[in-house]
């Protein structure tokens, strides 16, 4: 009798398990997974929620000199990675379960990642901005340039 009960567990835990992971291929071809390995802005707007985000990036002075993996993915290319992935799994359960804000929003772990981007490419003016004042706690770039970028 255990024998059986664990025979039938084993095949559920299997049939579970198969049926997850043919979802989750699916929705990575279907929603063209793979493009998302590369620099390509065009990607982002593979979403119709960032075609205004990829439109006015497209406008933007920062066009020339940044692709939205330089601001909104960690540098290093684990890293890199690693936020590509948090972001894809994340954005993929908003979307599809539509529990998501609308203008999009940077949640608080994105935040730092491109406050960190800002501050690596532009070091000299906020080195200047948050020591040369005298004191105090370095002030956010985004705080101040939040559209840069996307709404130049």
């Amino acid at each position: 009798m255990y024998h059986r009960a664990l025979g039938i567990s084993i095949v559920a835990l299997g049939a579970v398990t198969g049926i997850g992971l043919g979802v989750g291929m699916y929705t990575f071809v279907y929603a063209k997974g793979f493009s998302y390995m590369h620099d390509d802005p065009a990607v982002c707007a593979n979403c119709h929620i960032m075609q205004n985000h990829y439109d006015a990036w497209a406008k933007s002075s920062h066009q020339a000199v940044a692709v939205c993996n330089d601001c909104h993915t960690a540098s290093g290319l684990i890293p890199k990675y690693v936020t590509k992935a948090i972001n894809g799994f994340n954005h993929s359960l908003a979307f599809t379960t539509g529990n998501f804000h609308e203008p999009i929003q940077a949640n608080p772990f994105n935040q730092r990642i491109t406050e960190a981007s800002c501050r690596e490419c532009h070091q000299d003016i906020v080195h200047q901005i948050d020591f040369g004042g005298g004191g105090g706690e370095p002030m956010s770039c985004i705080r101040c340039h939040r559209f840069v970028g996307h709404f130049e």
